[in-house]
């Protein structure tokens, strides 16, 4: 149905407001699901590997450290027993590993192989632990680089010996691990993802065929069935699914005849009372004032119950898709000129065609020929006149456009017409107008509104006339005040001739 926009003109309102526009389907859940699956087993082995490397090499680096500084630190002490020892000379010597550098502290004094490195580098700590007689070990920063200090004591000379090892080439390996364990955690994670869609499309592609049906359903193609292929999980679902649709196409067919069978024998004692009526009409003269006046009210709404019963039959006649359509090539102003004027209110004379408001002709729509049933057009304007006098107050304009409409005078071959019919009524709210054209919705104001007129069958069968034409039909705000009801017909229809769901073979769909 469509709203208060053109169909496929929507303002962008609707999906804000939907509840379930912001939830994620299905396909992408469980692709989402893999994901983070993924993720989060890639990143636990990538944790556990980058910290078993981790405490591995350092372990080693430190051994090794510790036994190179005690091999030198006794190295140390053998060369100080000598008293001819050149200390500055005997650090020099001591042979270190690559990046490390060494400290004596002997005779109250300090030496060091490297003017970066001193006493003052080695932590406090360190040093008060070393001094007083007992080996230690510790890990430092010393300007932004981990270092190890490793202190041995040497009491036979009164000395003590520390060795510092630089960690920078190990901190910069554990650097490139942790880089390769994250971009093999990405990879992993984009894999996982990867296999989450095309698991979740192979799960999800038996539905698709249930999806496809349900929407030919919606469309009214009620013989559409699902073929159940050889999956045993999807069998009983669509089994059932076929069931409900056959359970459902039967209940609309009885009811569709049952409305048509009441309709068609309500014909015989209509056109008896209406033949009575017009008897009595010739003699109207002849009978009392109240009996006039009775008489007027009996013909009014027997012409009610003969319209109603008219827009049952045409219903009918559209469920059953026995409607046709009879086309006829016309001037689209002629034509809707004479359609208001046949829907106008007859005079005191019994002559139509007195109208209260213009009809105006659009620029470019003079010359045009529109391919159009005359009769269902009529019945068209019609109803739609009819609507606005009962529940808005009156038509206050009729207006025929080309679609597209001329651009600064610009004539661009036409493909469409426009008839807008505006009311001066309260409007429409937006909550009614998706059932405006639904069969029977007389909408929330209806019963304050000439309640004892009308059936609701009006609208809708505008939309069934418009649709058998390839058209469409709408509903918007006037630009003043009121409804606008827009009704767009192609210069050559889609369809022409009968519309009948038996035409083609029973759509079947696949669903696995």
């Amino acid at each position: 149905m469509p709203d208060a926009d053109p169909p496929g003109n929507g303002s962008g309102h609707e999906a804000s407001d939907d509840p379930g526009a912001g939830r994620l389907g299905l396909r992408a859940r469980v692709t989402l699901t893999f994901a983070i699956a993924a993720f989060g087993l890639s990143a636990l082995m990538a944790g556990i590997t980058y910290f078993t490397a981790r405490a591995t090499f350092l372990s080693e680096r430190q051994a090794a450290a510790q036994r190179q500084a005690f091999a030198n630190a006794a190295l140390v002490q053998n060369a100080l027993r000598s008293p001819t020892t050149q200390v500055s000379q005997l650090i020099e010597s001591v042979d270190t590993l690559p990046g490390s550098r060494s400290v004596l502290r002997t005779g109250g004094q300090w030496y060091a192989t490297s003017i970066s490195v001193s006493q003052s580098a080695i932590p406090p700590a360190e040093r008060a632990l070393v001094l007083s007689g007992t080996p230690a070990t510790q890990l430092f920063t010393l300007a932004g680089t981990p270092e190890q200090v490793i202190g041995v004591p040497l009491p036979a000379v009164h000395a003590a010996y520390f060795e510092v090892f630089s960690l920078d080439e190990l901190a910069g390996t554990l650097r490139s691990l942790a880089i390769a364990l994250a971009g093999a955690a990405l990879v992993t994670t984009i894999a996982g993802a990867v296999v989450g869609r095309w698991a979740s499309s192979r799960a999800l592609r038996p539905l698709a065929g249930l999806t496809d049906a349900a929407v030919a359903i919606a469309g009214g193609e009620l013989d559409t069935r699902v073929d159940t292929g050889d999956d045993p999980d999807l069998e009983g679902l669509a089994s059932a699914f076929n069931r409900m649709t056959a359970n459902l196409q039967d209940r609309i067919e009885r009811e569709a005849r049952f409305t048509s069978d009441v309709s068609h024998e309500l014909r015989s004692p209509l056109t008896t009372l209406t033949a009575t009526v017009s008897v009595l009409e010739s003699h109207r003269s002849e009978l009392a004032p109240r009996a006039q006046r009775a008489l007027d009210l009996l013909d009014g709404d027997l012409r009610r119950f003969t319209r109603m019963v008219d827009d049952l039959l045409e219903i009918s006649r559209f469920d059953a898709g026995s409607a046709e359509l009879s086309l006829d090539e016309v001037d689209p102003g002629e034509l809707v000129r004479r359609a208001v004027a046949a829907s106008a209110p007859a005079g005191p004379d019994g002559v139509r065609g007195s109208v209260a408001f213009p009809v105006e002709i659009g620029p470019g729509v003079e010359g045009l020929r529109l391919a159009v049933d005359k009769r269902r057009f009529e019945r068209v304007m019609a109803n739609l006149t009819d609507n606005a006098d009962f529940y808005a107050g009156g038509v206050t304009r009729v207006r025929v456009e080309r679609q597209p409409e001329p651009i600064r005078g610009v004539l661009v071959p036409a493909q469409a017409i426009r008839v807008i019919v505006e009311d001066h009524g309260p409007g429409v709210p937006e909550s009614e107008r998706p059932h405006l054209f639904e069969r029977f919705y007389r909408g929330g104001r209806a019963g304050q509104r000439a309640s004892g007129h009308g059936t609701g069958l009006g609208l809708s069968l505008v939309a069934e006339h418009v649709r058998l034409h390839g058209g469409r039909v709408w509903s918007e705000d006037a630009p003043d005040r009121g409804t606008r009801f827009v009704v767009e017909l192609p210069l050559q229809p889609a369809t022409v001739g009968p519309v009948s769901p038996d035409a083609a073979p029973p759509a079947t769909w696949e669903a696995t």
